[in-house]
């Protein structure tokens, strides 16, 4: 009995603090919401955990938008698809979130991950876009306008 309550008392302990430290740990970019706060990792073609933060905290991005590309075409989107895309859904989600233009803010920039091929083959359709300074130095404050 005592064994039992132990194991039930140890995978508390290990959700609870999952849940309670998500803000710190690394996890898979598919997972990232709105709002969230997190390091793009530079250079890296393909993206798979980033490091979350407190938005309060030193990072490099926010999520400010994430949906889906339809389609159910096996055929793996080009370039000028995903950024046409991206300027339908992203950017108008950007300047909502943001409260400012994407085109001519000074300071900040639009980023966006989007499926690999692999994955769009597999039937992933997800895209999350974020905000994040040109010069790519950290904030340690959300971009999100007003309350």
């Amino acid at each position: 009995m005592w064994g039992w309550i132990v194991r039930i008392g140890i995978v508390a302990v290990i959700a609870g603090g999952a849940f309670l430290f998500r803000d710190r740990l690394s996890g898979n970019a598919g997972e990232l919401k709105i709002g969230d706060c997190f390091d793009d990792p530079a250079g890296v073609e393909i993206v798979e955990d980033v490091q979350h933060h407190p938005c309060t905290e030193s990072h490099t991005a926010e999520v400010v938008y994430v949906g889906k590309m339809e389609g159910t075409d096996e055929a793996y989107p080009s370039d000028p698809v995903v950024e046409s895309w991206v300027d339908g859904y992203c950017v108008p989600a950007w300047s909502s979130y943001t409260g400012k233009n994407v085109f001519t803010d000074p300071i900040l920039t639009l980023g966006w991950y989007q499926p690999s091929e692999e994955g769009w083959t597999n039937g992933d359709r997800e895209v999350m876009c974020y905000a994040g300074r040109l010069d790519r130095a950290a904030m340690t404050s959300s971009v999100r306008v007003g309350p």
